[in-house]
């Protein structure tokens, strides 16, 4: 008998069922591979991946048999399914959705290339190499101690730049984690170090190269092609150690006996997982240290509340750098006499004029395009498309508007209010920003590094490089200044946690400055201007939990969004209230209505978890039995259906 798992999004089958083996697919049928089964409701085929192997019981009634194998080849070992189930039920979700995120599509030439290539050798880890990730890893006092002990952590990256054997720069949180990783690798067990893009996976690659020898480290991310995300899956799933490097997903990554398990910069949102059950890399991570014991880093130039609420209830200890660097901030305020409607201050305009005789400076930006946002001219009220109402933006000086909803063009556009038909740039974009330094620094070089414009590295010759937030480039030697504008606009974002973004963006940008550079904060003062100056962020992130705990904001509290058609979300909430009476009447906050039908907001204690997850989710899979039987076989519509999200990052849904 198969228990197996099916790969299906309906929240009623996120259960195991059993098939028999027929005596043909005897050999085949193996603990992780992967089947096709009848689905006797839908009377189809379908694929599903084997969990368990048993005896069939002979007073139960006969089993429909296993259809087919699609691979023999054990993708599913039983810890990420163990690990896969616990982060689902913890989120209230499916343990197939998160399988689907790990385990890639089948390539049948990579499978047959790497059950030809037998099993991999584990990987030796060089003397000269351990001694360089000693010498790296000793300058954070109890790092060693922490990795061997498997302890979880929290470690403040110095923020400075490495240069590599090779020439490359990298950040020298890059080369901590890296170092971490081989000490780990040296001691026969894997290392996974999970990042939010592209662009740190290159940087983290790097720094590996010249410490963990060939073969010793698998990238992993959607960039890939798939069959070589596949060989790469394979690779992992081998009994040899070794180094998993990737985007969020990888954090489950079924790698051979891990012991260290690293985040880097918790605080961004590309670790939050889109798609359902939404699960942040950061609280699989909690969930997988948990299960198999392995050392768990959390590192950054700027500390999360999430993780300073484990830091202070004693679950993460702190690990800080003997040798303290801070950036030379320097906070830019328009002086008397100055026009407020000037960017960029005299004194962040000279330090940028002198430095820029050196080397590259870097000048960050709140958003991408030219102008981003547009007004009416006469009445000043937002420009609205006329199609969706969706916000007008221009590509260019005296370019038509286009909305950056539906992407119309608004030839004839009129505003709403007051009928007025002339369009006025309130804001200005990475190239509009581009364009204007390069009017007031006629004959420096101009670099656009954005989503539309990606620039991972620049040289050391002088340039402006205007960059988005997030999407700086790494000069060969630091920036010899770094302007961040925009600071203001930022900050004005309806965001519970716009804060503390706000304090990483400007971290992360700080961390490339050379060594003594200024880097000045135009337009921004209080207490997040002076934790930033001091480069005091942690205490910035206790500062801001101890503001959230009276008025019951996450992190201190988690809290569950339900959202669907207004007789599920108020069914769902009676259930709650029944299952978990300690829920306070503060808990709810709603329903509200919503396009989607009707919202609701639950807020719940960290104790109260498995109860609130368990609860909702059979609130779920109720309300889906119940749709598709009014719908008589048709699949319900999204409308109709009950969603839950829990651990949604803030209440600004």
């Amino acid at each position: 008998m198969a228990r197996v798992l099916i790969d299906s999004p309906l929240p009623q089958l996120d259960r195991l069922f059993d098939y028999a083996i027929p005596e043909h697919l005897a050999e085949d049928v193996v603990r992780g591979a992967r089947v096709r089964v009848p689905l006797r409701t839908a009377g189809r085929m379908v694929d599903a991946l084997v969990v368990e192997l048993g005896t069939e019981d002979s007073a139960d009634r006969p089993l429909s048999e296993v259809d087919d194998v699609v691979s023999s080849v054990s993708v599913l070992p039983p810890r990420l399914y163990d690990l896969a189930r616990r982060v689902a039920d913890r989120a209230a979700g499916s343990a197939s959705d998160i399988l689907r995120l790990v385990i890639p599509k089948r390539m049948v030439r990579a499978e047959k290339a790497a059950l030809a290539a037998g099993s991999p050798a584990a990987p030796v880890i060089e003397s000269e190499a351990l001694r360089v990730a000693d010498e790296i890893t000793a300058t954070y006092p109890g790092l060693v101690d922490a990795l061997e002990k498997s302890e979880r952590m929290a470690v403040e990256a110095v923020p400075r730049l490495t240069v590599l054997p090779d020439g490359t720069t990298v950040g020298g949180w890059a080369r901590l984690l890296a170092a971490s990783a081989a000490l780990t690798l040296a001691r026969g067990r894997s290392a996974i170090i999970v990042v939010p893009d592209h662009r740190d996976q290159a940087q983290v690659v790097a720094a590996l190269a010249d410490l963990v020898p060939d073969g010793g480290v698998v990238q992993t991310d959607a960039r890939q092609s798939g069959p070589s995300r596949y060989a790469g899956y394979l690779r992992i799933l081998a009994d040899a150690p070794v180094v998993v490097v990737g985007n969020r997903s990888a954090v489950y990554a079924p790698a051979h006996d891990v012991g260290l398990v690293a985040i880097w910069d918790d605080g961004d949102p590309l670790l939050s997982e889109p798609l359902s059950p939404g699960v942040h890399a950061r609280d699989a991570a909690l969930v997988r240290q948990e299960i198999e014991g392995a050392a768990l880093v959390f590192a950054g130039h700027t500390r999360t509340t999430d993780v300073e609420r484990l830091v202070s209830i004693g679950w993460l200890r702190e690990i800080v750098s003997e040798r303290r660097v801070t950036p030379r901030i320097v906070l830019s305020a328009h002086r008397e006499g100055e026009s407020r409607g000037e960017r960029v201050p005299s004194s962040a305009f000279a330090a940028a004029r002198e430095a820029v005789t050196q080397g590259p400076v870097l000048v960050q930006v709140a958003r991408p395009g030219y102008a981003p946002t547009l007004v009416c001219t006469r009445c000043r009220h937002p420009a609205r498309c006329a199609h969706c109402a969706g916000p007008l933006h221009a590509k260019r000086p005296r370019a038509t508007p286009v909305c950056g909803w539906c992407g119309r063009a608004a030839n004839d556009w009129a505003c709403s209010e007051c009928a007025g038909d002339t369009l006025r740039m309130t804001s200005s974009g990475s190239e509009r920003t581009a364009d204007e330094l390069g009017r007031a620094f006629p004959g420096v070089r101009i670099i656009v590094a954005d989503g539309d414009h990606p620039v991972l590295h620049v040289d050391d010759r002088p340039a402006l490089v205007v960059a988005t937030r997030g999407a700086e480039p790494i000069a060969a030697a630091g920036y010899r200044a770094v302007i961040l504008l925009d600071g203001d606009r930022m900050l004005q974002a309806e965001d519970l946690r716009i804060a503390e973004s706000c304090l990483r963006w400007w971290s992360n940008a700080a961390a490339l400055a050379a060594a003594g550079a200024p880097v000045h904060l135009v337009g921004v003062g209080g207490t997040i201007a002076r934790a930033f100056a001091t480069w005091t962020q942690p205490a910035y992130a206790r500062a801001e939990l101890a503001e959230r705990a009276p008025l019951r904001m996450p992190p201190t509290v988690r809290v569950a969004a339900i959202e669907g058609a207004s007789r599920g979300v108020e069914s769902s909430l009676a259930a709650l209230r029944s299952a978990v009476p300690q829920l306070d009447a503060t808990a709810v906050l709603g329903p509200v209505p919503t396009d989607a039908g009707m919202r609701a907001l639950v807020r719940f204690d960290y104790a109260l978890g498995p109860r609130v997850t368990e609860t909702l989710r059979a609130a779920v899979v109720a309300d889906a039995l119940s749709a598709r039987k009014a719908a008589k076989g048709r699949p319900p519509t999204p409308r109709n259906t009950l969603r839950v999200r829990v651990d949604v990052p803030d209440l600004n849904l």
